[in-house]
């Protein structure tokens, strides 16, 4: 099962190893010009070019690790300021769609750690689903592995048709690509969904995580 890995260029996750949990955040159409993701883009490669300077393969993991880290913490603050694009997140029809196709693919597609509706994008935290099938005419057992992308892309599509529905729009409504990162132990995994939750309160939406009525945790994963 650990030989079971999946790599993407267009569609993310461009990675999706087998056994972990995934954070993953999409966003509205629009949300991000394309001025910002220039800028942000150019910033992470010239701190990408840094990493050349490192002779230990261990040390060019640790810092490519910060970067993408430092990245992501730019892309998200752009999007918490909701400066720019639609914030249909914010109208509770449209957040209870996303909130119920969330939690109808719990326990079918992936466990459900947690989440956040933001106004404009969305945090996940997700274990993607692993079954062993046995086929019946040979004594091989085979395995029916759920892929994010595929995850997503059904995710996205849904609830893309039931919130254009009750916006009386035609058009995109997400962005294409997703944000995706393997979370790879218990202890980053419980920075992560903290992480989660508090992006209201972050964002200077609410005082504390618990008043924000569009998220939810597991309460094995509680904080």
């Amino acid at each position: 099962m650990n030989k079971l890995k999946t790599y993407y260029k267009r569609n993310l996750p461009h990675f999706q190893p087998p056994g972990y949990a995934f954070f993953i955040t999409f966003r509205l159409q629009g949300t991000l010009p394309k001025d910002v993701a220039d800028k942000l883009k150019a910033i992470k490669e010239e701190r990408l070019k840094l990493l050349a300077g490192y002779d230990s393969s261990e040390m060019r993991r640790e810092k490519y690790s910060k970067i993408k880290k430092e990245h992501f913490k730019l892309y998200d603050q752009y999007l918490d300021s909701a400066s720019a694009g639609f914030v249909w997140l914010k109208d509770e029809r449209i957040a209870d769609v996303v909130i119920s196709s969330i939690h109808f693919r719990d326990d079918k597609e992936y466990r459900l750690i947690a989440y956040t509706i933001m106004p404009n994008h969305v945090h996940l935290v997700i274990y993607p689903i692993v079954e062993r099938i046995v086929d019946s005419l040979t004594p091989e057992s085979k395995e029916n592995f759920y892929l994010l992308a595929k995850v997503l892309q059904n995710l996205k599509k849904y609830t893309a048709r039931e919130c254009n529905k009750l916006l009386n729009r035609n058009g995109s409504f997400w962005q294409h690509e997703s944000y995706d990162h393997v979370v790879r132990d218990t202890k980053a995994l419980k920075r992560i969904v903290n992480y989660v939750l508090n992006n209201p309160v972050k964002a200077g939406l609410v005082n504390s995580w618990e008043e924000w009525k569009f998220s939810y945790v597991n309460e094995r994963y509680m904080i």
